[in-house]
């Protein structure tokens, strides 16, 4: 006797509380078939239910928790056993607020399910499945109305949904005190969103299937009331499926404390992990930054914390772990017996943003703290054990303990001053640095007596970004008279140049073609733009969103690295 159900529907057994009638639980004998008795039915829409559990389809109905008063009102106006019936939950919050899940395209998330076949495999990750389907992943980015994550995180988060990163099933939310809808949200990212210029297949499509994943909370002057309103409409896109979730702070300093709390008692997942990204400035001086520290370690782990700088996502930066641990030529060098100095620059011109300079926190809050010594300490440290986060940061941390405490004598502040035709936002009576540099020691065995020299600042000459390592001058060298210029612009130079033009350049000594004996300092050179045709080079909030879907946080400060860096900086702060 063979029995095969005729149809084993996956319609959310949530959205009906019973089985469906008769007609799904025809068997077959043979060639003849015949509908079974009540019992016998009941029986196999059992076995039913018990094999949907198994695949993590079904969803028994959930209590939500005290005050939260949820309830799904259904649609009326639809068949009750209608094969295509779709349903949009509405949520009632005691506040008396609805929200209404416009599940769109995304709709299988909530229970329905997909081939293997079907599902875009990503080149970042594997999200495991569940009976066919990819676990789900929430990211929310809490200030979604700023500036912020209108320019720089929702354009990301799409870059990486176009190119396969996320999941299909991603959901993204937009949390703010603004009283918005979905369809609002959607409006003002929407210009924001462009696809890649070197793929361009399915933008649009890509494009619409992005947008009908977004969804928006208000969260009102509540934020206790709107996490838990947050966490509610999570838990109805995420299903009973293994779900993670990011959580982006784009919030003033002020207001983090208060986000961060009341997400951690009320938005959490307890079917995956939580990590929260954090925006600098860490605080306004060692004092303020612990007690942010110990306030966010209070809720959270430290693994589940990713203090963001979005300069660290440089194709530069994430480079330089490679470029010294997989290449022999540069690893036997790399101390002080034939390194001279080391140089670290980045200026701004007048085309850059400046405002962030003059609310009280300066360059060396917001570029020296974070970009200038993670870059110092990502240089200079010892190969760690492994590339893990981990042990990339306890190799950096370190670094930056033993880098000395700066002395006020080694290090040059200034301001620039806007003439009056120029309507850069400046405040001419502000005190707030806006140059910076200094020279700064590394007390250890490699780096013992070699200057680490640092340049940056805004409205300068032109806009760069480079490193520049510098070797000593070869002992006893034979054309010393033949060089033909200063010996010390002789000197072999390695630059890592990301602005303008990414580049690695080596600069050598090198004979003059032609009759005589005349040397030359000449560049070997490696830039981008030539050897890998990239038209559209991925922003660095991709990189560093990436890294945190992938949970690799060796680019993020961890709390032992950002006490190290107020150290150091101290001194001159307090002067």
């Amino acid at each position: 006797m063979s029995v095969s159900f005729s149809q084993l529907s996956t319609t959310p057994l949530w959205e009906s509380s019973t089985c469906r009638p008769i007609s799904a639980c025809t068997l077959q004998v043979g060639t003849k078939s015949f509908h079974s008795k009540h019992r016998l039915c009941q029986r196999v829409c059992g076995l039913k239910r018990w094999m949907l559990k198994s695949l993590n389809l079904w969803k028994p109905s959930r209590d939500f928790g005290v005050g939260k008063e949820l309830r799904i009102i259904k649609n009326q106006n639809s068949p009750h056993d209608s094969k295509e019936e779709t349903r949009r939950p509405i949520l009632k919050f005691e506040d008396g607020s609805l929200h209404e899940l416009q599940l769109g395209v995304s709709a299988h998330v909530a229970g329905s399910a997909e081939s293997p076949s079907s599902i875009p495999q990503t080149t970042s990750m594997d999200f495991p499945n569940a009976g066919g389907r990819s676990a789900s992943l929430c990211i929310a980015v809490i200030g979604a109305t700023g500036e912020l994550a209108r320019g720089k995180v929702f354009p990301a988060l799409f870059a990486l949904y176009y190119s396969g990163f996320l999941p299909e099933d991603v959901g993204i939310f937009g949390y703010s005190r603004k009283n918005l809808t979905d369809e609002d949200l959607r409006s003002i990212i929407a210009s924001t969103l462009t696809c890649r210029i070197d793929h361009q297949q399915n933008c649009d499509e890509k494009l619409e299937a992005f947008l009908s994943r977004t969804y928006y909370v208000n969260g009102r002057f509540d934020n206790r009331e709107g996490m838990s309103k947050l966490n509610t409409i999570m838990e109805q896109i995420e299903g009973q499926s293994k779900a993670n979730r990011i959580f982006y702070l784009s919030v003033p300093q002020e207001a983090l404390l208060d986000v961060a709390s009341c997400l951690a008692d009320n938005a959490q997942t307890q079917k995956g992990w939580n990590r929260v990204i954090i925006e600098k400035p860490f605080g306004f001086d060692p004092l303020s930054s612990h007690r942010i520290t110990q306030s966010l370690l209070s809720k959270f782990e430290e693994k589940q914390l990713y203090r963001i700088d979005h300069l660290l996502g440089k194709n530069l930066i994430e480079n330089l772990t490679v470029l010294r641990f997989s290449n022999l030529v540069f690893e036997p060098l790399w101390s002080r017996t034939y390194i001279r100095n080391v140089q670290v620059i980045l200026s701004e011109d007048f085309s850059m943003q400046t405002s962030r300079y003059y609310d009280g926190y300066g360059i060396i809050r917001d570029i020296v703290h974070s970009h200038i010594l993670q870059t110092i300490a990502l240089l200079a440290m010892e190969p760690p054990i492994s590339v893990d986060g981990e042990d990339i940061r306890n190799e950096k941390v370190k670094v930056l303990r033993s880098i000395r405490k700066l002395d006020p004598a080694d290090v040059i502040l200034g301001q620039y001053k806007a003439s009056a035709e120029e309507n850069v936002g400046i405040n001419l009576t502000s005190s707030t640095p806006t140059y910076f540099a200094a020279a700064l020691y590394i007390d250890n065995a490699r780096w013992d007596g070699v200057p680490f020299l640092i340049k940056t600042g805004m409205g300068l000459i032109k806009h760069s970004v480079e490193i520049r390592i510098q070797f000593r001058h070869v002992p006893g060298n034979l054309y010393r008279e033949r060089i033909g210029h200063n010996i010390n612009l002789a000197t072999n130079e390695l630059i890592l140049r990301d602005v303008p033009d990414e580049a690695i350049l080596v600069k050598i000594n090198n004979k003059v073609p032609g009759l005589g004996l005349q040397l030359d300092a000449s560049e070997l050179n490696l830039l981008y733009k030539e050897k890998y045709n990239s038209a559209d080079v991925p922003d660095s909030y991709e990189h560093l969103l990436l890294d945190v879907v992938d949970g690799d946080n060796h680019l993020f400060l961890r709390s032992d690295e950002l006490a190290a860096a107020w150290t150091i900086l101290s001194p001159v702060l307090n002067e």
